[in-house]
């Protein structure tokens, strides 16, 4: 008999069916066995009746038993329906039940409580039974529909999607932000972010995007901050300014939360969260931003430079004044943003770089860059930086470029604020951060 999904079961009334997947919970009523068994589809109940084959074989079967049923699926009186399972039109009377796997040791977490009431150390410590819960699980459901979903935003934007080198020769963006690793006979780094690769791949393909693993050697200790992320970036060529990128984020993000919003409405609402309102993202610069926020909150920005608290402030004056969970803020000051990017023609101070904030946390910074390789070489210069260690970086340019743009961002922390998780680890499978590598 071919194995039936079990959120399909209800279509099958009436009939039999063979289903295999995970025991969630056990409950013994005088001489009966009533057992929720899930798979990667859904949950369903199973009955089963004494003095059958499953009698026999569910003696000793528990929570988290990987099995296999045969049995008759059975219509329930609408007064015995399940409301909380998409099957609890029906359960299902096993035949006969087969063990094919099941736990060694004494679980230590009970999994199949919708709230699994632990902290945050317990629930990665015990990281691959965690997921097994239905909320955990929702999180990477989410996760799922929001990598499909920019690759498809992208390709529908003309995007050809590229894989960038993560063992470099040198540090991205300078500074110390970076892991250095044994290369060989040589000392080598694991990437920052894709900037330089994905820049030399624009001149050839005008619009390129890659999902892909970034390496961030900051030792934090906050809710948003992880050490090796999942970044979702794209570069494109021939704009006009920054307002065409941020005009192409924009759709990217209203793409994939429309999905989202479509696709994970269960999973949503197991936190009771939505996806933010379709409206236009306002633009603010950082001037701008520094007296809104000086005006409505008494807080002052020293050189511009936006600390959390004021994202989360920023936010919530955004979302009060006009109905948007996002904001760009834009052009920082040159001495906040890596050397490539593109000054201000009006003042030179500033860089024609944005920030998207997404309630109340940075999600994404992007911008345009130098495309001309005289300008990059002083600005190399003007940041302490030697030309010479990056040389295959200056000749892009050498080489003829458009202006161009593009953008980072972090995908976690875009699942973390779209269901208002306490830490961004709870949106990351198998986190690395100061401390933790494993499990």
């Amino acid at each position: 008999m071919e194995r039936t999904p079990i959120v399909e079961t209800p279509e099958h009334a009436g009939e039999e069916v063979l289903i295999r997947g995970w025991v969630d919970i056990r409950r013994d009523h005088g001489k009966l066995v009533f057992l929720d068994v899930r798979d990667r589809s859904g949950k369903v109940q199973l009955v089963i009746l004494p003095g059958t084959d499953a009698a026999v074989s569910v003696s000793d079967v528990r929570s988290e038993y990987a099995v296999e049923i045969e049995g008759l699926v059975k219509e329930r009186p609408e007064r015995m329906r399940n409301p909380d399972l998409a099957t609890g039109s029906v359960e299902i009377e096993a035949k006969t039940l087969r063990v094919l796997g099941k736990p060694s040791v004494e679980l230590p977490i009970d999994v199949s409580q919708l709230d699994l009431g632990v902290n945050l150390d317990t629930l990665l410590n015990h990281r691959t039974l965690a997921l097994r819960n239905v909320k955990v699980r929702a999180i990477f459901s989410i996760y799922s529909e929001l990598l499909r979903s920019y690759d498809e935003a992208m390709r529908g934007g003309g995007f050809v999607e590229i894989k960038t080198p993560k063992i470099l020769g040198s540090a991205t963006e300078g500074g110390a932000n970076f892991f250095k690793i044994k290369y060989f006979d040589r000392d080598a780094f694991l990437a920052q972010s894709p900037q330089f690769y994905k820049q030399a791949a624009m001149s050839a393909f005008e619009r390129v995007f890659e999902i892909g693993t970034v390496f961030r050697a900051e030792p934090h200790f906050t809710t948003r901050h992880v050490n090796e992320y999942t970044g979702l970036d794209a570069e494109m060529g021939f704009i006009d300014g920054m307002e065409t990128i941020m005009a192409e984020l924009e759709r990217t993000m209203k793409h994939i939360f429309r999905n989202i919003g479509e696709a994970c409405e269960a999973e949503l609402a197991l936190y009771g969260e939505s996806v933010p309102d379709e409206v236009a993202i306002p633009r603010i610069s950082l001037s701008e931003t520094a007296d809104i926020l000086r005006a409505e909150y008494g807080k002052e920005l020293e050189g511009y430079d936006i600390d959390a608290e004021g994202e989360r402030m920023i936010c919530e004056y955004v979302k009060k004044t006009f109905g948007s969970d996002l904001v760009f803020l834009t052009r920082y000051p040159t001495k906040l943003r890596p050397f490539y990017s593109m000054p201000s023609s009006d003042d030179p101070s500033f860089t024609e770089t944005f920030d998207l904030l997404f309630r109340g946390v940075e999600i994404a910074s992007g911008g345009q860059r130098i495309h001309e390789a005289e300008m990059l070489t002083d600005n190399i210069r003007m940041f302490g930086l030697d030309p010479e260690d990056f040389g295959d970086y200056i000749d892009i340019f050498r080489y003829g470029a458009p202006p161009h743009g593009g953008w980072g961002l972090g995908s976690e922390r875009i699942v973390q604020k779209l269901l208002g998780l306490g830490s961004i680890k709870e949106a990351v499978l198998y986190p690395r951060d100061v401390k933790r590598l494993t499990p």
